[in-house]
């Protein structure tokens, strides 16, 4: 089982980050792209490297966004390292929208 983060932990994670917010119990971040094909492309490869760290964010795939949001249910759908991790690996995909 995950151990929730604190306030603090969560403020020094959020630091780490190109753009991620958090919205209640959850990171998110919005990605803007030229086509929607280029969107799905991108969560695609989300889903890829969430697979690889066996944590799976909840997506939704818009015309030209995609919206990435992760929380850990292990953790009592609260944010814990796994999430920053998770964030930081989208990050390293290189889609710096």
């Amino acid at each position: 089982m995950a151990a929730a983060l604190t306030e603090a932990e969560i403020s020094a994670g959020l630091a780490t980050l190109n753009n991620w917010t958090r919205a209640g119990d959850a990171l998110v971040k919005e990605f803007s792209f030229d086509s929607y094909l280029a969107g799905v492309a991108f969560a695609t490869s989300v889903g890829v490297v969430a697979e690889g760290l066996d944590h799976h964010p909840d997506m939704t795939i818009g015309w030209r966004r995609v919206t990435v949001s992760f929380t850990t249910h292990d953790a009592g759908n609260q944010l814990s390292a796994k999430d920053i991790a998770a964030a930081a690996a989208v990050d390293g995909l290189g889609y710096p929208r």
